[in-house]
């Protein structure tokens, strides 16, 4: 129905323009090829140009559709958003996929992985849940204005389980999620979707997972199947397979939460275990 609900919905807008976050590969990539079928140009941000050019050129060439690219670090300093503000002058902004976003380098206890990286909680605070109230920040008003808009945040299935190790992405992530409920709450009578989508794990350079299967699917197919739920849900895993892993892990954890813990402790012990060999080794 999402699609349908984008397709009648441009039908009724003069211009519909989507702004993603973190463009370049993996999910965001997806929704920018994604969005460009359905005839819309785009504007895609994320933090290297050559990249962003080259994704801007694949896109152009295969859908003959507009793209601006906007390059900036989304762990720099907020001036950032000024950058990207003046970048989308005068354009009508209706879709926003906040979508950039950075996790560990591989399982990690909390004082390591801070230990390591003096500028790891900054960085990934930045990326993670600045990048989605700035971005809102800027794009909002607008779409108040006109009584019409989308917004699509990225948080994580990492949200709603079990994930020691990797406290402080899934921390961020819960945040994504409970901002975006209680923003669509506040603005859902204003014309305006503010949708939740919490992917388990999908092949991208982040989970560093490079072949797909049933559970872990392509980003572009883990995004087609997640457009889909645009209209029926607000708050969503987008993927049946992740849908059920994310029941039988919650239904794990309310009969018994410390065997559940211990179970996905043991499993990212190993994880982590496998990438300092790795690490050694080079």
């Amino acid at each position: 129905m999402t699609q349908l609900w984008i397709v009648s919905w441009q039908s009724k807008t003069s211009y519909l323009l989507p702004v993603i976050t973190g463009a370049t590969e993996g999910i965001g990539k997806a929704y920018a090829k994604a969005l460009a079928k359905k005839n819309l140009n785009l504007v895609l941000v994320s933090r290297n140009l050559e990249k962003l050019q080259n994704v801007s050129k694949e896109i152009t060439d295969k859908y003959q559709v507009e793209v601006k690219v906007i390059a900036v670090d989304f762990k720099s300093s907020l001036q950032i958003y000024d950058t990207i503000s003046k970048g989308i002058e005068g354009l009508e902004v209706g879709v926003l996929v906040n979508n950039v976003g950075i996790s560990y380098s591989y399982p990690e206890y909390f004082l390591e992985a801070v230990d390591k990286d003096p500028a790891f909680l900054q960085d990934i605070i930045s990326c993670n849940i600045h990048s989605v109230t700035y971005m809102t920040k800027m794009i909002l008003p607008a779409m108040v204005g006109r009584k019409k808009g989308l917004i699509i945040n990225l948080s994580s299935m990492a949200a709603i389980i079990p994930n020691p190790l990797l406290s402080v992405y899934s921390g961020t992530k819960a945040f994504v999620d409970k901002f975006t409920e209680d923003l669509n709450t506040e603005y859902k009578d204003q014309g305006i979707l503010i949708q939740s989508v919490m992917p388990g794990f999908v092949c991208s350079n982040m989970t560093k997972i490079k072949r797909p299967s049933l559970l872990t699917p392509s980003a572009d197919t883990y995004v087609n199947s997640a457009l889909n739920t645009l209209g029926y849900s607000r708050h969503t895993t987008g993927y049946l397979p992740h849908a059920f892993m994310a029941m039988f892990l919650g239904l794990m954890t309310s009969i018994c939460a410390e065997f559940a813990n211990n179970f996905v402790l043991k499993e990212l012990l190993n994880t982590r275990r496998k990438a300092l060999k790795h690490e050694k080794k080079n």
